[in-house]
């Protein structure tokens, strides 16, 4: 075989190559771009998590210490007001009024705060100092919303959980009831 003929075959070669890496991108950069996003949206969901820990953990200080706050109005049980604190009080615009529908993502609503007195198994009493209480806050999130509105991808509820002890004895109302806001 003569130069002459190897330069021809590699030259037919490139010539056929040519182009074969703008296909191989225009099947791969999709696969891609989802992996990233899902990646990035993985991330918002458990910043969420993080989010609502937090105001559990909030929620549950206020509750050991039997917080009442001087705006309230429920007398008949003062973890109505705690829940409405958390709930609306929070920073975080997602969490504590949900989001309004637009063009990327559906409308989503508030995160939803539930105050309860499990039993304790020590002494199988609920609500008396030492006891344990428990703020949970849960917000549904939905996957990849913004790349995807057509598709639902599902939807995963996000909870925060906190538990502490009494400091002060909850009131008979208070520790009887499971109290959730919004209901």
């Amino acid at each position: 075989m003569t130069c002459l003929t190897c330069s021809g075959i590699w030259r037919g070669r490139i010539r056929e190559a040519r182009g074969t890496a703008l296909v191989e991108l225009a099947l791969v950069l999709p696969l891609l771009l989802v992996l990233m996003l899902g990646m990035l949206d993985f991330g918002k969901a458990f910043n969420e998590w993080i989010d609502e820990t937090h105001l559990a953990n909030e929620g549950a200080r206020l509750a050991a210490v039997g917080y009442l706050a001087a705006d309230c109005t429920s007398t008949a049980n003062p973890n109505v007001c705690i829940a409405q604190q958390i709930q609306q009080g929070a920073d975080l615009a997602e969490l504590s009024s949900g989001r309004t529908a637009n063009s990327y993502a559906d409308a989503q609503d508030a995160a939803q705060v539930c105050i309860s007195y499990p039993t304790n198994p020590a002494t199988s009493s609920h609500g008396q100092v030492g006891d344990p209480v428990q703020v949970t806050v849960t917000a549904t999130y939905h996957w990849l919303k913004y790349l995807m509105n057509r598709v639902n991808l599902g939807t995963t509820d996000i909870e925060g959980k906190a538990t502490m002890r009494l400091e002060r004895r909850a009131t008979d109302t208070a520790a009887a009831t499971t109290t959730c806001y919004p209901t």
